[in-house]
């Protein structure tokens, strides 16, 4: 768990906002918005102050076990702080996502689609700066059979990702300059292609390098 601890830090102070906050917010609090940024959805105050922390505990946790419970465990001498920087990053992203949903509950009057949007944009950008770092495992990154066939294919593979990932996260920040219909239509577009193009190519290339059958261990290796 030391490894997570900016995370937990930020977990802490949103558990710690969330305590001082709620005698001083609504019954109920809006908890969810429609694709055009109007409320939705409500929850109460009790409901609004723990069900984010809870669950960034929860994802605390996991993120601490994955790397135990790895077949690949070899890999993560390689990637473990690409591992734990994007851990991080989760976690602190959930503790915001926190203070500024009760901070709406308060009236800040905050943009929290926009924001959340252009918030998962930038989690994207650093997700495909980081995709080159990666090595092969059964967590993290683009894992399909054909990455996991081959180390190789596994390279390749994440740098087309790099591309993808970047690309779409740069289009979903620039999301909160577009209206509402057209700003939905670009979010589908940005996820559909950076979720799909790499498991597109990771099948050619793995067609493109012979078709490698799997090797206990971690498949072709240059």
């Amino acid at each position: 768990m030391r490894k997570l601890w900016p995370g937990l830090a930020a977990l802490a102070g949103a558990i710690i906002f969330s305590a001082w906050v709620y005698p001083r917010l609504p019954a109920e609090v809006v908890t969810h918005w429609g694709w055009d940024g109007q409320p939705n959805g409500r929850s109460s105050a009790l409901v609004a102050c723990l069900v984010a922390p809870g669950m960034g505990l929860l994802l605390a946790a996991l993120f601490a076990v994955i790397p135990r419970i790895d077949p690949r465990r070899d890999s993560w001498a390689e990637h473990g702080p690409t591992y734990y920087l994007l851990a991080n990053v989760v976690l602190t992203l959930v503790a915001g996502t926190q203070v500024l949903l009760l901070g709406q509950g308060l009236g800040w009057g905050v943009p929290i689609p926009r924001m959340m949007v252009a918030a998962v944009g930038g989690l994207f950008v650093l997700l495909g700066c980081l995709m080159p770092t990666m090595r092969p495992n059964w967590f993290m990154g683009i894992r399909t059979p054909w990455t996991l066939s081959s180390d190789t294919v596994w390279r390749k593979t994440h740098l087309v990702g790099r591309n993808c990932f970047v690309l779409a996260g740069l289009l979903l920040i620039s999301t909160g300059f577009f209206s509402s219909q057209v700003a939905v239509g670009l979010i589908i577009i940005a996820v559909g292609a950076a979720a799909l193009t790499p498991v597109v190519y990771s099948w050619v290339a793995w067609k493109t390098e012979g078709s490698p059958a799997y090797q206990g261990g971690g498949g072709k290796r240059e």
